[in-house]
């Protein structure tokens, strides 16, 4: 193997352990602030948030099909419906809308 793939290794191997490992380094006692406690409680919600929603709307090709999906997902989502109910809901209402109105592209 080429020495590069190995050095590329090891350097991605270094970073993730210093990310992993620098939050146990600084913070050893427990976090007594109630701001900071909840900012990082919330920092899951809003990566996955940032991950997920481009792809959402970038997903079918269509705004209007994904926001329709989208819109539906939600609100199944907030009435408590299990995930694979909402999942598969909201993908038949973005195909039936996109059997519905004509692609916009």
């Amino acid at each position: 193997m080429n020495i590069n793939v190995w050095l590329y290794i090891a350097v991605m191997a270094a970073v993730t352990y210093i990310i992993r490992m620098v939050p146990f380094t600084v913070f050893r006692r427990k976090i007594k602030s109630r701001f900071v406690n909840d900012m990082l409680y919330y920092i899951p919600y809003a990566v996955l948030s940032a991950m997920t929603i481009p792809a959402v709307f970038f997903s079918t090709g269509d705004l209007i099909t994904a926001a329709v999906g989208t819109v539906a997902a939600v609100v199944l989502a907030y009435f408590g419906l299990p995930l694979i109910v909402v999942a598969l809901s909201a993908s038949a209402a973005a195909y039936l809308t996109g059997l519905l109105i004509p692609l916009t592209s």
